[in-house]
C-alpha cells in the first residue's frame, strides 16, 4: 500500500484526537483507494488467437510490470482447472503478455481466467478477467466469420451511435473464430471529438491523445490498439471469440511500399518511412493474439491453421515482401513485381499442394481483381496499390506473381479453393473465370469481399480483366457518395458455414446488424475429382 503521506494535503496542520476520530472514515477510505491502485490493473481485457487443434494463444496487459497467470477448465465452475504461470509483462512489450494453452481437448468448452500478479513482495494480484472458446471436435460443423478495417476515416468509437456494434452482430453468430483481415487499426488517420456525416448528422467519438494526430512514436503506434480496447463490444468479443490477424497498409500508413515517399506529408515529422514500419510491426506482435514464428523470422505473419479434414486457412502477407508500387505494367518478374515474394510464394504453393482439407480458404488483404490506385492525381494512376494494373489485358507487373500461383493451383489439381479478403470498404462477391479472362491458365475460383467494421464506406471499384473477374454481387455507397459514416449502415462482415456431412460452404454477407445481403452455397469438389 502507498504511504498516506501523499494524502497530508486534506490536513494541512495538527488535529485533536476528536477531529482525528472523525477524520477516520475518510482516511480508511483513502488507504482503500491507495490499496486498489497498488495492484496490476488489466484495462484492455483479454484476447484469445489463433485457434488451432489443440491449442489456442491467450492474450492480455496489465499496466505495469507483472506475471501473467491463467487458469482453464472445462466447465464455468472451473472445478479441475488447470494453473499457468505464464510470461512477464514488462516495459519492453507496453506491458503485454501471451500463453499458448497447449493439450486442449477436441470439441469442448474452455473456459479461461486471466489475471496478473505485480513484482513487488506484496504480490498484489489483479482482478479477474474471464472469457470462454470452443475447440474444434472431428465431428463439428465449422462456422467463422471474416472482416477487416476498423476506425478508420476518423470514425472511431461512438458511445452515443452504440460503439463497434458491428463486433456485437459477430459475436452473436457465434462464431469458432474470426479472421481479422486487415486494417485492424488506422495509425495513418487521426480521430477528432467528432466529424461531419451525411444528411448533415455529426459523427461523435471518443478520443484519446495517440489517436488525435498521425502515429509517429511508438507510443502512439500502440495507443492505436488500446483505442480499440476502449470498446465494450470489442471486449467482449475478443473474450469469446479465437482471432486469426493479419495485416495490411494502414497499421503503418497508408499503401505504404518501398515507394512510400512522406517528404511533403506535413502531418509527419518522423519522414522515414522504414522507421516507422519497425515501430508499428513492433506494435501489431504486440497487440496481436497471433502466436510467434520461431527466431528464424520473428515478425512473419504468414502461416497455416488446420481445422482438421474439413478446413485449412492460409493467412497470407501482401505488405511485407512486396516491392515498391509502380505502373505495373513490367512484362518480367523482377523484385520490383514482388507482391507476396517468392519466398511466401514457395511456402504457399507448397502447403497448398499438401493440404489434405476439402476446404482451402487464403486469407488475403487485399482483392486480386480489382483496381486500387496510389495514385489519386493522375488517371490513369501512376502507381499501383494492390495486384491489378487497370489495363486488362495479360498478366504484368505484379499479375505475373499471381498467374504464375494461380497456374500452379489448377495444374496441381488443388480443389475447393476459396479466397476472402477485406480492404476496399464495401461488400462483395466476385467469380474469376478463365473463359472471360486475358491469362487463362487457371481454375475458376470465388473471392468474398467483407468490411468496414467500423470505418468510412466507399466503392466499388473497378475491375481489371486480366483473371476475368465477375462482380456476381456488390453493396457499396450510392453513385456518387463516398466515405459515408457507420449511420448509413454499409458495414459488413462474412460468415463461413461448413457442413460437416455435406462438406458444402456457405458464404454470406452480413450487415452492420447481422441481416444476410448475400449468400452463396458451394458444394466441395470431391477428391475423386482429381484427374
Amino acid at each position: 500500500m502507498r504511504s498516506l503521506v501523499k494524502y497530508t494535503r486534506y490536513f494541512p496542520r495538527p488535529v485533536g484526537l476528536t477531529a482525528a476520530f472523525a477524520a477516520l472514515p475518510l482516511l480508511l477510505s483513502l488507504a482503500a483507494d491507495a490499496t486498489a491502485s497498488d495492484v496490476p490493473l488489466i484495462e484492455q481485457g483479454i484476447q484469445i488467437g489463433d485457434l488451432a487443434p489443440g491449442r489456442a494463444m491467450i492474450w492480455s496487459r496489465s499496466d505495469r510490470p507483472a506475471r501473467m497467470i491463467l487458469e482453464y477448465a472445462y466447465n464455468p465452475q472451473f472445478s479441475d482447472a488447470t494453473t499457468i504461470r505464464g510470461p512477464y509483462a514488462m516495459d519492453g512489450t507496453d506491458f503485454t503478455a501471451k500463453q499458448d494453452l497447449t493439450g486442449l481437448a477436441e470439441g469442448k468448452d474452455v473456459y479461461v481466467k486471466v489475471w496478473f500478479e505485480d513484482l513487488t513482495n506484496a504480490h498484489g494480484k489483479s482482478e479477474e478477467v474471464k472469457g470462454h472458446f470452443h475447440t474444434l471436435g472431428k465431428h463439428d460443423n465449422i462456422r467463422f466469420v471474416w472482416g477487416g478495417d476498423t476506425a478508420g476515416q476518423g470514425f472511431g468509437i461512438n458511445e452515443s451511435f452504440g460503439g463497434m456494434k458491428i463486433y456485437e452482430a459477430m459475436r452473436q453468430v457465434e462464431p469458432l473464430f474470426f479472421l481479422q483481415s486487415g486494417d485492424s487499426v488506422y495509425s495513418d488517420g487521426p480521430i477528432a471529438t467528432s466529424k461531419p456525416a451525411e444528411n448533415g448528422q455529426i459523427w461523435t467519438n471518443l478520443v484519446t491523445p495517440e489517436v488525435s494526430k498521425v502515429a509517429e512514436t511508438q507510443a502512439e503506434f500502440r495507443g492505436r490498439y488500446k483505442y480499440n480496447l476502449l470498446d465494450e463490444n470489442l471486449r467482449r468479443f475478443n473474450a469469446e471469440v479465437p482471432q486469426i490477424w493479419q495485416w495490411d497498409d494502414h497499421e503503418v500508413a497508408n499503401n505504404w511500399s518501398d515507394s512510400k515517399d512522406l517528404s511533403a506529408d506535413s502531418r509527419y515529422t518522423v519522414k522515414d518511412v522504414p522507421l516507422l514500419v519497425a515501430r508499428a510491426s513492433k506494435a501489431f506482435h504486440e497487440y496481436a493474439p497471433l502466436r510467434p514464428h520461431d527466431a528464424e523470422e520473428s515478425d512473419r505473419i504468414y502461416r497455416k491453421i488446420s481445422y482438421g479434414k474439413l478446413l485449412d486457412v492460409f493467412v497470407i502477407d501482401m505488405r511485407s515482401y512486396r516491392g515498391p508500387n509502380t505502373g505495373n505494367l513490367q512484362t518480367q518478374q523482377t523484385a520490383e513485381t514482388a507482391f507476396l515474394g517468392a519466398a511466401q510464394v514457395a511456402w504457399l504453393k507448397n502447403e497448398l499442394k499438401h493440404s489434405k482439407a476439402t476446404w482451402k480458404v487464403i486469407a488475403a488483404d487485399m482483392p486480386i481483381g480489382l483496381n486500387i490506385s496510389d495514385d489519386f492525381d493522375h488517371n490513369p494512376p501512376q502507381r499501383w496499390e494492390a495486384v491489378a494494373n487497370g489495363n486488362d489485358g495479360p498478366a504484368a507487373g505484379r499479375e505475373l506473381e499471381m498467374a504464375d500461383l494461380l497456374s500452379f493451383i489448377k495444374h496441381q489439381q488443388v480443389n475447393n479453393l476459396v479466397w476472402l479478403t477485406a480492404d476496399v470498404h464495401y461488400a462483395a462477391a466476385h467469380y474469376y473465370d478463365p473463359r472471360k479472362a486475358q491469362s487463362k491458365d487457371f481454375k475458376p475460383f470465388w473471392e468474398f469481399i467483407a468490411g468496414p467494421l467500423n470505418a468510412g464506406s466507399f466503392g466499388p471499384n473497378s475491375t481489371d480483366g486480366t483473371f476475368g473477374p465477375q462482380v456476381v454481387f456488390t453493396k457499396a455507397p450510392p453513385a456518387g457518395l463516398s466515405n459515408l459514416s457507420p449511420y448509413a449502415g454499409l458495414q459488413f462482415f462474412g460468415e463461413v458455414n461448413i457442413d460437416k456431412n455435406s462438406r458444402a460452404m456457405t458464404v454470406d454477407l452480413k450487415d452492420i446488424n447481422g441481416t444476410t445481403v448475400f449468400s452463396k452455397h458451394l458444394p466441395a469438389e470431391q477428391k475423386h475429382d482429381r484427374n
